[in-house]
């Protein structure tokens, strides 16, 4: 193996790396990236297993895609959260669009996994809360209500486009907004990629294939001398048996003498 090759890694890769987690930290503040809005919409509906169109009309509905909206009731950012449901959600940051987004789709997904995927009353919901929907048996009898059902489901049968801006995504916003696996997932696969690469300047494919013959060789090995060990004991356990058996029987005690 050419393990002196270690010495010839990239040390200012590895201090980057050893400065960020040797502070407590992790690759989240170390791997900052951006992304559109079309983009977030796209990885939080695979995150949650919402249609795209979908969260992207409750977006247009809500706050025509503005990340800084306000409403009077005070919903805030692009999905239009109140401070509260935020919490729930676990987003720390409302105006944050990447964050804001992946809360409203696990919200709007809750929504449909309780009323059966019926997106009538996941959208009711959404505006009304569910509360509302349980008590009047269905959408609520609320003007405002009504109209946003059919807005919505409108702007996603027609479909609507967001508009061409980009934001700051990082596996801190990620893992604040609860969006979970996503955000894990974006930085293991970094952390993953990083130390491979290191371990390509190490390893060659014939080393890799040496290691993992020797890897087979030393574990059947070992299983060998274990299956050995539990022979042996059991051979003397059996040895030691037969003697007491032996030794405590009339007739070789007779035998002998009762010299055993």
């Amino acid at each position: 193996m050419i393990v002196n090759k270690i010495q010839n890694t990239d040390a200012a890769n590895m201090q980057a790396a050893a400065s960020v987690t040797g502070q407590g930290g992790d690759f989240s503040s170390y791997l900052q990236t951006t992304a559109s809005l079309d983009e977030i919409f796209e990885q939080a509906a695979q995150a949650y297993n919402v249609p795209k169109n979908l969260i992207k009309a409750i977006a247009k509905a809500e706050s025509d895609f503005r990340p800084d909206a306000t409403s009077k009731a005070g919903a805030q950012g692009i999905m239009q959260l109140m401070p509260a449901t935020a919490r729930e959600l676990g987003v720390t940051d409302s105006y944050d669009p990447y964050q804001n987004i992946m809360g409203g789709t696990k919200y709007i997904s809750q929504m449909l996994q309780k009323y059966d995927g019926d997106i009538s009353l996941a959208l009711a919901a959404y505006n009304a809360g569910s509360n509302n929907v349980a008590k009047y048996g269905g959408i609520p009898p609320f003007k405002e209500t009504q109209n946003y059902v059919v807005k919505v489901t409108q702007y996603m049968n027609e479909g609507v486009s967001a508009p061409n801006a980009s934001y700051a995504v990082s596996g801190g916003n990620a893992a604040a907004s609860n969006s979970g696996n996503l955000a894990a997932a974006t930085v293991e696969e970094a952390e993953e990629s990083y130390y491979e690469s290191i371990l390509e300047q190490i390893f060659s494919y014939e080393d890799y294939l040496k290691f993992i013959d020797l890897y087979t060789k030393i574990q059947e090995a070992q299983q060998k001398q274990e299956e050995e060990e539990r022979q042996q004991q059991e051979e003397q356990s059996d040895s030691y048996r037969a003697y007491q058996d032996m030794k405590f029987s009339p007739a070789a005690m007779s035998l002998l003498g009762g010299r055993i």
